[in-house]
């Protein structure tokens, strides 16, 4: 008979503290004085920019670091400057100014009791835009839902996307997706998904399919900081590591959750572009402030991407100004000063700032472009509001219900369509059917 280990019944030694967990804890609650003195913020061009065919564990230090670079006083300095036109910077600027606009109306609209849900991006600005006039328009995008952005930057008609909000008569979802989770194939825009992260598996997916094609398009994914605790985020950086997949994945890390801090997510313990290293994928942080960086970061990894270099993980540091969605409350779980603490400032402002600077805008047009911005999104506003608001009764008809699950509805379906249709006929209140 084996002998039992000498340990087996032993108590465990007196003299070793027993074991603790370490729950993480936000810096300041309510009502708290702010003071983000412990954010390290590295001078403006100071990271380095390596070539985009250099390998992956040549460059881990721009994980650790903040590729900025737009300076204090409005200029862009070092080696990530993209030197674009006045004019791209001015486009630039006006998709920035036109997404806030955007989002106060729609806003408003949820508080006005015209559709039940709605997020904004205010703070966020430039980790859409820029990303994507940084991207070519056949690339494919596989957004999260803050990230309405790319499609103001690739010119979606405000109607189509506020048609969607209302599920209206003009939504082209037919009132099947949570309002704000749009789809565009024709733009490039992945349909998006309430389930975190389940874009960044897809994202790979189409992105080797792309490859295996021969084709020359890539796919860029984004996420919050909190969603790359889900195996979804991991699975999608081994296949992307294993095959080089031409992919980009952003990482938008807005310290915040819905009500829990970016420390549940790991950023305690390091930085969030640090998860590429381990996965021996490119990895840059990035001031997600500065729309010169998020642009030039961008048109570096899809340059790598597209050169069969292989994957780019980007985290745009950045700060969520407002609340989660219009169902969050944020002052119940962080304080009041934090979004005007924030040291990287805001990304319109920044970018507003710099254009100035460089004699190319002033005070006066911007102040006239917001007006003419404010004008446009009401009067699109008012257009879409003709096909109906959402809470003024059933705008798609009835029987579309079962439409596009399957390319041929199955014959399960079909009975179920029909029973559906005569049970509500005979209730005597009748929808049109289409």
């Amino acid at each position: 008979m084996a002998s039992e280990h000498p340990r087996a019944n032993a108590q465990p030694p007196r003299n070793l503290p027993g074991l603790t967990l370490h729950v993480p804890e936000p810096k300041f609650r309510p009502g708290d004085a702010v003071d983000f003195v412990g954010v390290d913020v590295p001078p403006a061009g100071a990271a380095r920019r390596p070539d985009t065919a250099a390998s992956a564990h040549d460059f881990t230090d721009l994980a650790y670091t903040l590729v900025r670079v737009l300076d204090e006083d409005g200029r862009a300095v070092g080696p990530w400057d993209p030197k674009l036109s006045p004019d791209m910077l001015r486009r630039m600027l006006r998709n920035m100014a036109l997404l806030r606009a955007f989002d106060e109306r729609m806003f408003r609209a949820q508080r006005q009791g015209k559709t039940s849900f709605y997020m904004k991006a205010t703070g966020e600005e430039a980790v859409a835009i820029a990303a994507a006039q940084a991207l070519d328009f056949e690339d494919m995008c596989f957004p999260s839902y803050r990230q309405q952005g790319l499609l103001i930057a690739r010119g979606y008609p405000l109607v189509e996307m506020m048609n969607q909000i209302y599920s209206n008569r003009g939504d082209k979802l037919q009132g099947k997706q949570l309002p704000i989770m749009y789809s565009a194939r024709d733009h490039g825009f992945f349909s998006i998904s309430g389930n975190l992260t389940t874009q960044y598996p897809q994202a790979v997916g189409w992105a080797m399919a792309s490859a295996a094609k021969g084709d020359t398009r890539i796919a860029a994914a984004w996420c919050g900081e909190g969603s790359t605790a889900e195996g979804d985020f991991h699975s999608a950086c081994t296949f992307a590591a294993v095959y080089r997949a031409p992919v980009i994945f952003n990482v938008v890390n807005n310290q915040w959750a819905i009500s829990s801090f970016s420390g549940f997510a790991g950023a305690e313990a390091t930085t969030f572009a640090a998860r590429a290293i381990g996965y021996g994928i490119a990895g840059l942080r990035v001031d997600g402030n500065d729309a010169l960086a998020v642009y030039a970061a961008t048109l570096w990894a899809a340059e790598r991407a597209r050169t069969n270099a292989g994957p780019t993980l980007i985290e745009h540091f950045t700060y969520r100004a407002e609340g989660h969605s219009t169902s969050d409350d944020p002052t119940q779980y962080r304080s009041a000063g934090e979004p005007t603490a924030w040291p990287l400032g805001d990304p319109i402002a920044r970018l507003k700032q710099h254009l100035i600077v460089i004699g190319e805008w002033d005070e006066e047009r911007h102040a006239a472009q917001d007006r003419e911005l404010a004008e446009y999104v009401k009067a699109e506003q008012k257009e879409a509001e003709k096909n109906g608001i959402l809470g003024h009764g059933l705008h798609q008809p009835l029987d579309t219900l079962f439409d596009g699950v399957f390319e041929e509805m199955p014959w399960h379906l079909r009975e179920q369509q029909a029973q559906m249709m005569a049970e509500e006929e005979a209730s005597g209140r009748p929808w049109a059917r289409k």
